[in-house]
């Protein structure tokens, strides 16, 4: 458990944002790189260059010309996710599950028209969910139909698996769970819960919400410990790889699962939060230590997998020696 005296927060590992802008953002992610993962649009590109599974793209709104096809583009039985390029901590996404009534209905269950939706989109180009308040482009994707694995522990919404990446290296995982608080949104921001996940075998440990620990789902009320994430070894790789095509030294690998298609990646963060270390209750910077020492740059993604497994089993096998 990492909570408890702010005093022995360092000595227990806890890395603070301070440290993680200095160390690991400014060091190790060169500012003109950081537009390859800030720009939804480039990261799908990469993605689908890498042969990275990723989300279909149904097409771009860059502007009002382009809004003479939106109609075309949400006429998806299964529905769609409208994203802003250059959102982020997920503002702006509209999630379409489909037709109803005349209108489109969202994944909260509410009902919408076209012009709502229109205007939403109109929003999107004006900048207002963009990063800097710039104007920005709207994405129109596939909507991901989620797997279902996690249904007992989840409300509504679509969980993910965040992989934080240090030099090409997972070192840390956690699943991240939509609740009533976040509007079906799995975003820990706002109320949704993290769930530790063991880095060797992709079974979750126990979360947090609202950066206090919780043993259970608030909204299904089922133990979160002890399921096994499907897919875990294609999710190591497909984050492993999300370095490859980035180089950026330090990131955090979103993927979804679905039901269908198996994992998919959602998007990738140059600056990815630290309450991860909540939700596996212990620090970062035992994890960060050995990466930062080693010299990553020959090694293949598989070869960075097994590296950042040994140091997770170095680190719990003295957690439960002590």
């Amino acid at each position: 458990m990492i909570l408890g005296n702010p005093f022995k927060l360092r000595r227990n590992g806890v890395m603070g944002l301070n440290e993680r802008n200095l160390r690991l953002v400014a060091e190790l992610n060169p500012r003109g790189l950081m537009r390859l993962v800030n720009d939804k649009t480039i990261t799908k590109r990469l993605a689908i260059e890498a042969g990275i599974p990723n989300p279909e793209l149904i097409g771009l709104v860059s502007n009002p010309y382009d809004m003479r096809r939106l109609d075309q583009m949400l006429e998806r039985p299964n529905g769609v996710a409208i994203k802003p390029a250059n959102g982020s901590q997920g503002n702006g996404i509209m999630i379409i599950t489909g037709p109803m009534k005349g209108g489109y209905k969202l994944a909260n269950g509410r009902r919408v028209v076209f012009e709502d939706v229109r205007f939403h989109v109109m929003n999107i180009l004006s900048g207002m969910y963009s990063l800097g308040g710039l104007p920005d482009t709207a994405l129109i994707e596939e909507r991901v139909r989620f797997a279902g694995v996690f249904d007992e522990i989840s409300f509504k919404g679509v969980p993910d698996v965040r992989i934080i990446v240090l030099k090409g290296v997972p070192i840390l995982a956690m699943l991240r769970l939509p609740t009533a608080d976040s509007d079906g949104k799995a975003n820990l921001h706002k109320g949704g819960v993290g769930v530790g996940v063991d880095l060797v075998t992709g079974v979750t440990q126990l979360g947090m919400q609202y950066d206090q620990l919780v043993d259970f789902h608030p909204d299904t009320a089922n133990e979160l410990s002890g399921l096994q994430t499907p897919y875990w070894e294609d999710m190591l790789i497909m984050a492993a790889q999300a370095y490859d095509v980035t180089s950026l030294g330090f990131l955090g690998a979103d993927i979804v699962i679905d039901v269908d298609k198996g994992p998919l990646l959602l998007e990738l963060n140059g600056r990815p939060g630290i309450a991860i270390q909540i939700a596996n209750r212990f620090g970062l910077r035992a994890h960060v230590e050995p990466v930062l020492a080693a010299d990553t740059s020959k090694m293949d993604a598989k070869a960075r997998i097994a590296f950042g497994k040994d140091i997770y089993r170095l680190i719990h096998e003295g957690q439960a020696a002590a």
